[in-house]
């Protein structure tokens, strides 16, 4: 049974209906979040997350945007012989010009590969340093245009079968190469690797990863460049001469010092403790000694860094783009490496540089300064004989290996968490997308065995056995709350938990059949749910807390390494990971049936879906807190929305203002919301600003223009006489309030008037819904569980079939990430 259909079934027992393949889960809900929203079922009910004002809990700390580049994408099409193997091509494609995010994106026709390759499972708690978490940036999305592929003339024989078609420089019609924004920013070619249609890479996992590999190795940030020597930090009033290992440090929290950062006492503690080290090591140069944070002042830092900050943004756009084109050409040779004679974009090629450690949540080690990785911290991997890559700074690799049963390029230990961080290829490349496809298949496999495990774990929850109680009880939150499965921790690691590591302090019983979780989770984030459950889980975890203290362990005879191994006896490769990523897409595609209507518009589709995202959100645990521009940006949205009823408001009072037959038709009769005469003055007066400021700005211009044409320039009068024109109009507008009628300034007929106000219905409609959108999921993060946990083509099949783009869905980030996903039909089901 489903996550989904639980509540369900919890009804259908109480009227002596239930299912003799299923077991029912026991589990009232909690009490609703997310206002507006539809019928919530069984595992969100369960999940959903609450304070004790009754509002949803702010867990994580993120940006406010969920979205990015809405890309343009086009697909490449495959030729198969009647024994399903690929044909050699006999095709070239021409390649539309990458510069500008409006022209098509033309994918090249695939190699193809003659030989097996594992495809490794990928999971997003895997701690791997990845950029795929970052809040996305939204743009407007233009439909995608198919270029069709076309024969190149007098070929006399077929290309080699790993290679499909070059990609052309587009030229002008007279031949010369393309300039301005359609000029191609990369001279070389790319080729793309359509694996998924080669049914090679669909067979038995082998060891092998790739046959050879060859790469630059990673990008180190610059060495540090001291301040000029007037800007110093000081202590008790007093410049402190810094050494630059010490000033470097200083600085780091210099730049901080207005952000909640430095508000933060763990932060602030473990900053000084971390500094008064480095001091110890690189002492300043005056003598001063430094024993109190409150007394030192970054504030000279902080204000040279704000001034630099201000010089860049003043740079002139050719200043920018020549400083921009210098750091791509240091980049470039670390952007992409050769793996088995194809040519792949590298994903984070980029080491982190130095600095103060963040953190989310309540992290205890947030403050904590992060070391400059250098080479000799840098273990790389490549082919055997292949030249060794020379570090972009001074040093030697820690070491060098040829392992191809990995897929990373690098790795080095970070110093905050002792965490592992690894290179790897670019999400849209051929083994990350089948890793990523191998995961969702994985948990889309679970569908076939879960009644089984369900009915396994509840009948286990009355054992006598107690290790098999404790165990059914741990699946039991694993399934039904999304729980992590939880792994121990060092002492020197955050306290953060998951399932099988939960203490008695973290779960609160409140009968009759109430559990209360409070917890750090992955990441320090807080876990907090009042959820209602099964009377014998209840029961059991009463049991489990008898005799035992707070600090102890609530599941003393279980851990996530057993847990694992009992599930395999199910399914080969089944964790308790993979119970998350299918609750999550199970989950999501019922909502989506469910809520999705069908003869709606788009934007009210959309926030179909992104509801049926946000009830993943909350049962994943992907909370945020509220932006800090949120109200800002609802402001702006509000103010944006009276335009539009102002405007609609001018054109009804003209109607009337030609016709009075007009204020006795519904539509037009009754007045808008929340415009009275104080909101109209208001509205009107800041149009009139805009207005002032557009006439002197042309007036600008007019006088440059007629400078280059060797004319004289107008006369201060002009602009006199345009100002007073602006002026006299909104004298105009002043005089019409409250009296129903009004002027436009241009004459129209009463079908053009009538038509421009159903517009501005259907405007205000979609607007006041992306409103709604915008306001439900404040709290809420969409963009984790659409990276790492949602089924790529449970989208693209729902775009599909409701005729909804999915650049609007899915940033151009996303469309790379999946590109195998993009061509399911439209009845595919998770």
């Amino acid at each position: 049974m489903t996550p989904v259909r639980a509540l369900k079934r919890k009804k259908a027992q109480s009227n002596n209906s239930s299912s003799d393949e299923e077991t029912p889960l026991a589990s009232s809900p909690a009490k609703r979040a997310t206002s507006g929203a539809v019928r919530m079922n069984g595992a969100l009910q369960a999940t959903t997350t609450t304070k004790a004002n009754g509002k949803p809990a702010a867990m994580e700390s993120s940006s406010s945007s969920d979205d990015d580049d809405l890309p343009i994408i086009t697909k490449g099409k495959r030729t198969t012989s009647g024994n399903g193997a690929a044909k050699p091509p006999k095709k070239k494609v021409k390649k539309e010009d990458d510069s500008d995010d409006d022209k098509p994106i033309v994918q090249k026709a695939p190699p193809r590969m003659k030989r097996k390759m594992k495809r490794e499972e990928s999971d997003a708690d895997d701690g791997s340093f990845s950029d795929d978490d970052k809040p996305l940036k939204k743009v407007s999305a233009k439909k995608a245009a198919t270029k069709r592929v076309k024969k190149e003339a007098g070929e006399s024989e077929a290309p080699p079968p790993k290679r499909r078609g070059k990609v052309k420089k587009e030229e002008a019609v007279d031949g010369s190469p393309l300039k301005g924004k359609r000029k191609k920013k990369e001279e070389e070619e790319e080729e793309v690797f359509r694996w998924w249609e080669d049914q090679e890479f669909h067979g038995e996992d082998n060891s092998m990863k790739w046959q050879t590999l060859q790469h630059n190795g990673v990008y180190f940030p610059p060495p540090y460049e001291p301040l000029p020597s007037h800007v110093k930090m000081k202590y008790k009033g007093k410049p402190v001469d810094l050494p630059p290992e010490s000033e470097e440090v200083a600085g780091f929290y210099a730049a901080l010092i207005e952000s909640d950062h430095t508000k933060d006492s763990t932060f602030n503690r473990n900053f000084f403790n971390d500094f008064k080290d480095i001091l110890k090591k690189h002492p300043p140069r005056n003598g001063t000694k430094i024993t109190d944070l409150s007394l030192c002042d970054f504030r000279p830092m902080f204000e040279y860094f704000e001034g630099e900050k201000a010089k860049k943004k003043a740079l002139s756009s050719a200043e920018k783009k020549e400083l921009k084109a210098a750091k791509d050409a240091l980049e470039a040779p670390f952007t992409h490496c050769t793996i088995d004679g194809r040519k792949e974009k590298v994903g984070n090629f980029k080491v982190e540089p130095p600095g103060l450690y963040r953190g989310r949540g309540e992290h205890p080690k947030k403050g904590t300064l992060k070391k400059r990785v250098r080479p000799q911290d840098v273990t790389i991997n490549i082919g055997e004989g292949v030249p060794v890559p020379r570090p972009n700074v001074p040093g030697n690799w820690k070491d060098v290996q040829h392992d191809y049963t990995v897929t990373w390029l690098a790795t080095w230990t970070e110093n905050v968490n002792g965490n592992h961080k690894y290179v790897f290829l670019a999400p849209g490349s051929a083994l990350k997308g089948q890793s990523d496809m191998a995961k969702f298949e994985k948990a889309r496999e679970l569908k076939n065995h879960v009644d089984r495990v369900r009915q396994d774990y509840y009948n286990e929850l009355r054992s006598r056995v107690m290790a098999d109680r404790q165990r059914a009880t741990a699946m039991y939150f694993i399934d039904r709350l999304a729980l992590r499965a939880g792994n121990e921790k060092g002492e020197e690691e955050a306290d953060t938990v998951g399932c099988c590591s939960l203490r008695c302090e973290h779960v609160t019983l409140q009968p009759p059949d109430q559990l209360v979780f409070d917890f750090l989770g992955k990441d320090s984030i807080r876990y907090y749910n009042q959820v209602t459950v099964d009377a014998q889980v209840f029961k059991n975890i009463k049991i489990f807390k008898d005799d035992k203290d707070d600090g102890d362990q609530l599941f003393d005879r279980v851990d996530t390494a057993k847990l694992n191994k009992h599930l395999q006896s199910y399914m080969k490769g089944l964790t308790a990971k993979v119970f998350r990523t299918y609750n999550a897409s199970i989950t999501f595609q019922q909502q989506l049936d469910e809520s999705t209507p069908e003869k709606g518009t788009v934007q009210e589709k959309l926030n179909a879906y992104n509801h049926a995202n946000r009830m993943v959100a909350i049962l994943c645990n992907h909370q945020r807190a509220v932006p800090k521009s949120h109200e800002q940006s609802m402001g702006k949205m509000r103010d944006k929305l009276r335009a539009l009823k102002y405007e609609r408001m001018k054109l009804r009072h003209a109607l009337f203002n030609i016709d009075p037959k007009y204020k006795k038709k519904k539509q037009y009769a009754e007045d808008e919301s929340d415009l009275d005469d104080d909101v109209i003055a208001e509205h009107e007066e800041h149009l009139k600003e805009k207005d002032l400021e557009k006439v002197e700005k042309k007036f600008v211009k007019d006088n440059e223009k007629l400078a280059e044409e060797g004319k004289e320039p107008l006369a201060d009068s002009v602009l006199k006489q345009r100002r007073k024109d602006v002026e006299e109009e909104y004298k105009r507008l002043a005089k019409e309030r409250g009296t129903n009628k009004a002027t436009l300034k241009r004459e129209r007929p009463t079908e053009k008037i009538e038509e421009a106000i159903a517009k501005l219905d259907d405007r205000m409609k979609t607007f006041k819904l992306q409103m709604e959108d915008r306001e439900a999921g404040k709290e809420v993060a969409l963009s984790t569980s659409k990276i790492n946990y949602l089924d790529p083509r449970i989208t693209a099949a729902w775009c599909k079939t409701h005729n909804v783009p999915i650049e609007k869905i899915f940033s151009k980030t996303l469309l790379t990430k999946f590109p195998w996903a993009m061509e399911v039909d439209t009845e595919w089901k998770f």
